[in-house]
């Protein structure tokens, strides 16, 4: 058996059969069920995004931090507010999936849109690793509080935040779609329990009050003592600082402008009003979240864990049987929907690639679609990207949001701005106010960009900085590339294809007397050259001796063996030097035949190196010199010898 049918068998035992292209289609959402499918990105933001503002704050203004987080959390909720009015205009206009890249693309053109894509690229990847490692905190703080404590699984945290990347990227390669129905569940799942925390918390506040975190518990961020300065100590640099943690509620936001032809017709309108609720959903969840920790002092741990989530989960519902199971309830909610956000960027991430590859800004490779007509390429760029950030960052949430809303509010900046230009350009209804929300969003997003940049610089966001413009500056080198390449076939004279020499040689390179030299014979003359060549370097005279008599004895052959010296063992130079001096008239042209034996044990692979390969590499750029690379499977020739049989050299 090949090596390519051992690979085959194990791509269809790892992946399924596979599938035809016919099979390619796509399962129009409704509403409900696309509210589901695509928000689970962003309404899980919410499990984190509170605690990240007070990360921020904690350790500098203390106890004070639960009475600033709710003026930020205002903040964060303004800015959701534009981006809403923003993509609710993108996925009215712009009905293709692309979400900020298409918007930039068909306003700006296609070179500025690529810093759209880069921010994409980048959130998408950023998106991977933070929901991942969020949804592994849910986890264990679900261990630590239910049981009792118990840290057992702590340093834990990298390696299942690694298995379940490797997971879902190979669900995603067995072809699991977004669209599936099962992939609404985990939100609205989500929602039910964090709306039974909002309805229990308000029972319990109004029936004589909440019970509060204990500040001093082991493993708590250390408390900052407020002074009696301005905003109770805390600089505008912490507050800053504290809006752009917050910011990372907010990411997840664009992927329903990315996935909007999943949804049924008329798809504008259903994409707005899943869009909205979306938005609304969200809201209520960041604010019922920051108001809790404002009421409970839930407070962030050093280790990530337990969550905040998880603390007022525990603190709403009490420490008894009753308690824990809503404890319980609630977490494996979470922890689901932040793996099921995390899957969302292992079909954004591909499509995007594509779409852009098919702008010829990326690789051609990315628009090919795999075994399971996934596209394979895409998605295990994705993995091993969000995999390597894992490992640098130790897959803590913490650090790994440093690198995140920068790449999102990049596009969030690309897409209002876009419609700004769309809209100044047209006479219209409603169109002050259209240029106005969509610029404001624009501004705010770009601000929030300059803040994330200098307040969390240090702490990794000058690799995001440092990526971007390099990004940029990669795609629009293999745009000009592709660019060039095109230009060269449009300037080529009519008939380019016909023959420019008059002569046609070719020589067969022979290492040694075999099934497969015959084979590149037997070609060499089916090509009906004007002559055809057997060369063999001579770099050990006896062995070369041996091999011309061993040729002239046999009657397998009708061309004699030409042997060249070559007394310094350089192989490649002489090919070289042989090449060009067949060549040098200008009216000869070369092809140069090398055969590949192919081997189905290591041993046959061992006793031939595969030197005239190697060799052939120095031909490459010559001018009238071609190289064929012949395949032979030498294991099914001696195996048809061993059973009696004449070997095919064919």
């Amino acid at each position: 058996m090949s090596l390519d049918q051992l690979t085959y068998r194990a791509k269809r035992r790892l992946l399924g059969r596979p599938l035809t292209s016919e099979s390619v289609g796509e399962e129009k959402l409704g509403n409900r069920t696309a509210l589901g499918v695509l928000a689970s990105d962003c309404i899980s933001s919410s499990a984190y995004g509170s605690e990240q503002m007070l990360r921020a704050l904690v350790p500098v203004v203390g106890t004070a931090a639960f009475t600033m987080i709710m003026p930020v959390t205002g903040a964060i909720l303004l800015v959701l507010l534009l981006l809403t009015l923003c993509y609710s205009d993108v996925v009215t206009l712009y009905t293709r999936a692309g979400g900020s890249y298409v918007v930039a693309r068909e306003n700006f053109g296609p070179n500025v849109a690529q810093v759209a894509a880069v921010a994409l690229l980048v959130d998408y990847v950023v998106t991977v690793a933070v929901q991942v490692s969020a949804g592994t905190n849910a986890l264990i703080s679900l261990a630590h509080l239910a049981g009792g404590g118990w840290t057992g699984l702590d340093h834990l945290q990298l390696p299942f935040s690694v298995v379940a990347i490797v997971l879902l990227a190979y669900g995603n390669l067995r072809g699991v779609r977004e669209a599936g129905r099962m992939f609404a569940l985990p939100a609205y799942l989500f929602i039910a329990a964090m709306g039974l925390v909002f309805i229990v918390a308000a029972v319990r506040a109004l029936a004589g009050g909440l019970p509060r975190a204990d500040l001093t518990a082991p493993g708590v961020v250390p408390l900052g003592t407020p002074g009696s300065g301005w905003l109770y100590g805390a600089s505008l640099f912490i507050v800053l600082r504290s809006f752009a943690n917050g910011g990372s509620s907010l990411t997840g936001l664009e992927a329903i402008s990315n996935g909007i032809s999943a949804f049924r017709e008329p798809q504008g309108r259903n994409a707005r009003h899943t869009l909205i609720a979306m938005s609304c959903v969200l809201a209520v969840l960041v604010l019922g979240v920051s108001t809790l920790a404002h009421v409970t002092h839930a407070v962030p741990y050093t280790d990530g864990t337990p969550t905040v989530i998880a603390q007022e989960a525990r603190l709403v519902f009490g420490s008894g049987p009753v308690g824990t199971i809503g404890l319980v309830f609630v977490q494996l909610a979470t922890a689901l929907i932040l793996f099921t956000g995390a899957n969302t960027p292992f079909t954004g991430f591909p499509f995007l690639a594509s779409f852009v590859a098919q702008d010829r800004f990326l690789p051609r490779m990315l628009t090919r679609r795999g075994h399971r007509l996934a596209f394979s390429n895409g998605i295990v760029t994705l993995a091993a990207l969000a995999l390597a950030l894992l490992l640098v960052t130790g897959a803590t949430v913490e650090r790994l949001v440093a690198l995140y809303a920068i790449g999102v509010f990049t596009a969030f900046t690309m897409a209002g701005a876009g419609l700004t230009a769309y809209h100044l350009r047209r006479r219209e209804p409603l169109r002050r106010l259209k240029i106005t929300a969509n610029a404001l969003a624009a501004i705010v997003s770009a601000a929030v960009v300059l803040i994330f940049a200098v307040t969390k610089f240090s702490e990794g966001a000058w690799l995001v900085v440092v990526v971007f413009p390099l990004g940029v500056w990669v795609l629009i080198r293999i745009n000009r590339q592709y660019r060039h390449e095109a230009a060269a076939l449009e300037r080529l004279p009519r008939g380019a294809d016909r023959p420019r020499t008059r002569r046609h040689q070719v020589l067969v390179l022979v290492e040694t007397l075999d099934l497969a030299t015959l084979k590149a014979l037997r070609y060499a003359h089916e090509l009906r050259p004007d002559s055809v060549r057997a060369v063999h370097f001579d770099v050990d005279e006896t062995r070369a001796r041996r091999l011309s008599g061993l040729w002239a004895s046999t009657s397998a052959t009708s061309i004699e063996l030409e042997l060249v010296a070559c007394p310094d063992r350089r192989l490649r130079q002489a090919m070289r030097t042989l090449a060009e001096r067949t060549t040098q008239d200008g009216d000869t042209s070369l092809t140069v035949l090398v055969t590949r034996r192919l081997y189905a044990n290591a041993l046959g692979k061992l006793l031939h190196r595969g030197t005239g390969e190697k060799m052939a590499r120095t031909l490459e750029h010559l001018p009238h010199v071609a190289v064929t690379i012949l395949p032979f499977d030498a294991s099914h020739a001696i195996k048809a010898l061993r059973s009696g049989h004449l070997p095919d050299i064919d």
